[in-house]
């Protein structure tokens, strides 16, 4: 069975479980300087770490999921993160819990790679990526409000992402073992799918720009906490019922994305979009009550994943075999992975509002670029490299030698052999 045709609610699970310690990495990083004898910087330092570990793996993998067979990928994605997450819970050695939220970031970035690859295949990648951001959102939510109430200590988010992995790990089997053709004719016809990455120009300017879209986002998202902690005077319990409800208007934004649809094509959303969270960090890092946090809080998280699904579903055009959704993933979760340290970094020589400021003007220095890439895929249509491959034996079709010279293979790889070259950006 081909990835293409398999139901999408295996790939939205697995891209809530790998998409679930981003979420977390406010609660997360707080808890680890809270609970550990670690500075802001020094436990920010080790949700960069897992973070990076996260995109290496998604380089690494971006394009050998066909190769390893993505059922046999996700198991060990998942295997890999219940065990590094839940070792870094349940010991309070620094050197322990930093290699074991690396080993977990590597899960991470293992399961979201195979979820990016299977979601470029499906016919609505759009609709899929916001399917998967409603279950991250949920359950993320739902464990910023569960969270506070079972006392200090580090161990309960990272545990919380545990369970997650070892939960899902039944749903692999849904997941088909290999995505390798296995007939000649098979392999013949898909040749075409084994040459270089299509549309590089316009994957290798979107990967940069969401490199520092990311970077900006989690730059506020990883000293979250400590804002409302510290600047706005506010308690865990008070943060944590923010971030829910932001978490939960993010919802909101989710499923209004997927209801429009591409009916306003994919630059306006991402170029509006991004230039209103511009807005919102710079309200949010300012903050100093209640009122201030939370709405800078809810309006950015209610834009964010809205932009986000639109910008995957953006990638995922670029190659229908999901290279670019990953790479460009990947990139993403580089510059999410530099976020908490660079957040840190920043408040400590600028202060909140010095550092709000700074990011709101690199977010809308970036618009312009992912804007343009955007604006190259004509409203939201397919790329020429967009079509599906059909899969057809040639070998049960028995045809006169002369029907090749008219219309057959021939002609067919002809235009095959066309369709990169005029494709290419």
């Amino acid at each position: 069975m081909s990835a293409r045709t398999t139901t999408p609610w295996p790939l939205v699970a697995l891209f809530t479980a790998g998409y679930l310690a981003p979420y977390l990495l406010p609660t997360t990083v707080g808890r680890l300087s809270a609970g550990l004898p670690l500075s802001a910087t020094e436990a920010g330092s080790i949700g960069s770490a897992l973070l990076l570990s996260s995109a290496t793996a998604g380089f690494l993998l971006a394009s050998r999921v066909d190769r390893f067979g993505p059922r046999r990928l996700a198991r060990t994605g998942l295997l890999l993160a219940a065990a590094g997450y839940g070792t870094a819970a349940f010991t309070t050695t620094i050197p322990l819990v930093v290699l074991g939220a690396m080993v977990g970031g590597l899960g991470s970035g293992t399961i979201t790679t195979v979820a990016a690859t299977g979601i470029a295949g499906q016919r609505d990648p759009h609709r899929t990526t916001t399917l998967g951001l409603l279950g991250v959102s949920a359950l993320a939510g739902a464990l910023y409000l569960t969270i506070p109430h079972l006392g200090p200590g580090h161990g309960h988010p990272l545990t919380a992402i545990a369970v997650t992995a070892l939960l899902l790990l039944p749903v692999t089997r849904h997941l088909p073992a290999s995505e390798a053709p296995h007939t000649p004719a098979a392999r013949t016809l898909r040749t075409p799918t084994a040459t270089p990455l299509p549309h590089r120009r316009a994957g290798l300017v979107l990967a940069a720009a969401m490199l520092c879209w990311s970077l900006a986002q989690n730059s506020l998202w990883g000293v979250s906490g400590r804002i409302g902690l510290r600047q706005a005077g506010l308690t865990e319990v008070t943060v944590g019922a923010v971030f829910a409800v932001a978490l939960g208007a993010g919802l909101l934004g989710v499923i209004g994305a997927g209801a429009l649809g591409q009916r306003l094509g994919r630059a306006l959303p991402i170029g509006a979009g991004t230039a209103l969270i511009a807005g919102c960090i710079a309200l949010s890092s300012a903050a100093t009550d209640l009122a201030s946090f939370a709405t800078g809080e809810i309006a950015w998280n209610t834009l964010y994943p809205v932009v986000l699904s639109y910008v995957i579903g953006l990638a995922a055009s670029l190659d229908q075999r999901g290279r670019w959704a990953v790479l460009v993933g990947s990139a993403s979760s580089l510059g999410t992975a530099c976020g908490p340290l660079a957040g840190s970094l920043l408040s400590a020589r600028a202060g909140y509002p010095g550092m709000g400021v700074i990011l709101a003007l690199g977010l809308l220095l970036v618009t312009v670029p992912m804007t343009a890439v955007a604006l190259r895929t004509r409203r939201g249509t397919p790329l020429p490299q967009e079509h599906p491959v059909v899969e057809i034996a040639l070998d049960a079709v028995p045809a006169p030698r002369t029907a090749y010279d008219m219309a057959g293979p021939r002609q067919a790889a002809a235009g095959a052999a066309a369709t990169p070259g005029s494709a290419a950006r």
